[in-house]
């Protein structure tokens, strides 16, 4: 720029249209550096996305109110009263919708696959996660012990690996899985250690599982709380099926750790022992249990939700900790269960408040699984939320267990929108999407 600036000044250009040309260039060039000197936060939005004007319902921060919400990359980086709409690159306006993080399904079958013999392990009885799970606000989904250590790897590769959702497990005590029933009875596959090890050596496997086992003494129940004392990590069980029933009481005062979850909580057969006793009042061991630590589940799936016992019990005070909806092919061809936001729906017809409900779908159960990255929209969590509205009407709630009965509600909860890792996933009525202006 120096030699340009001699040129321009020599004696034989002075007056001449090629002094006017050196002029404009210099002046040009003055205007180039000058803009290049100005700050790039001063030109580029702050923002990939902004949220605003939604109902933030977050459970861990103690939100419940009216907030705006800035994302970028896959981070939420603000949440506010109000965020200056020009610093984003984008905005949606979420006014009358309700927001929260992404929904966490703590109890599922997701092993799908081809094997005719098989019940949840690689089976057609399982569901293809991605299909029941952004377009009702999950964001993960817990498969609850459809494989074993024996065959979790080719869960991971066959499903996890391949999915878009994300997706964790608790590992079945039983080596071979969710394969059968005669596999559900074998004892002697239930290992403790090597069960252990593999869920050390997978941070997808977040816990062990039990189900169905229907011998009347403590042993599998044991060998279950082995696997999770050895690695560290919670158990779930399903305490269906022994012939006679084993003590509810036992199972809950000395058997099971805090942080342990029994799942079923609102169930009850002649297999199974219910909380409430024949008046509906919650036996008292219960509210000790929940005091020790012990975590219940709703897994509503295919029979395992009452309402004469999750109405007493709710009314009493007895919520679940988590909502989950047992997904597997049984219970989605069943009128009561139908996705998570049907279940959610029917807990708030049986008396649940709404923000219990959004907590247990969201932090409580990130917490069941030790996983405190997931479940709220802090400031530098993972963009994963979930936006839906409430309507209002008469609608009907199948009961899950036998003979059905219908309870009446008079709000559901419906999906609008997902966000996974902050990227739209899904977006029912084009919240997101400019309008169409023709040709």
């Amino acid at each position: 720029m120096a030699r340009f600036h001699q040129f321009c000044a020599r004696p034989t250009f002075a007056g001449t249209r090629s002094e006017r040309l050196c002029r404009t260039v210099l002046t040009l060039s003055a205007l180039l550096i000058a803009l290049l000197a100005v700050p790039l936060s001063c030109t580029a939005q702050s923002y990939d996305l902004v949220l605003k004007g939604g109902h933030l319902i977050d459970a861990r921060n103690g939100i419940d109110d009216v907030m705006d919400i800035a994302i970028s990359g896959d981070r939420v980086v603000r949440v506010a009263s109000e965020i200056d709409a020009s610093e984003a690159e984008q905005v949606v306006d979420l006014q009358g919708l309700y927001v929260s993080p992404g929904l966490i399904d703590l109890h599922t079958h997701i092993f799908f696959g081809t094997d005719p013999e098989s019940d949840q392990m690689n089976s057609f009885r399982s569901v293809i996660p991605d299909m029941m799970s952004f377009r009702y606000g999950v964001t993960t989904m817990v498969d609850a012990g459809s494989s074993g250590w024996r065959n979790f790897e080719l869960f991971k590769e066959q499903v996890i690996e391949r999915s878009r959702t994300r997706i964790l497990a608790f590992l079945r005590i039983t080596g071979h899985g969710s394969k059968g029933n005669a596999y559900s009875q074998n004892l002697e596959d239930m290992d403790p250690v090597h069960s252990s090890e593999m869920a050390m050596d997978h941070p997808e496997i977040v816990g062990f599982k039990m189900a169905h086992y229907a011998t009347s003494h403590w042993d599998a129940v044991d060998r279950l709380v082995e696997a999770g004392r050895l690695a560290d990590k919670p158990v779930m069980l399903d305490f269906c099926c022994t012939e006679p029933p084993l003590s509810l009481e036992t199972l809950f005062m000395e058997k099971l750790r805090p942080g342990d979850i029994y799942t079923h909580i609102y169930g009850g057969s002649s297999r199974m022992e219910p909380i409430v006793d024949e008046d509906g009042v919650v036996k008292p061991f219960v509210f000790e249990a929940q005091e020790r630590g012990v975590l219940f589940d709703v897994g509503f799936g295919g029979w395992s939700y009452q309402h004469k016992v999750a109405s007493p019990a709710i009314e009493q005070g007895l919520y679940p900790t988590t909502i989950s909806s047992d997904l597997h092919m049984g219970s989605l061809q069943v009128p009561g269960m139908q996705d998570l936001n049907h279940v959610m729906s029917h807990l708030l017809a049986a008396g649940l408040p709404l923000q219990e409900v959004i907590g247990a779908t969201t932090w409580s159960a990130a917490e069941a699984i030790h996983r405190p990255d997931l479940g709220h929209l802090s400031e530098g969590a993972i963009a994963d939320l979930w936006v839906f509205g409430i309507r209002e009407g008469t609608f009907g709630f199948v009961d899950a267990d036998r003979p059905w009965v219908k309870i009446e509600g008079d709000r559901k909860l419906e999906s609008e929108m997902t966000l996974f890792s902050g990227e739209i996933v899904w977006d029912r009525n084009g919240l997101a999407v400019p309008p169409f202006q023709g040709e």
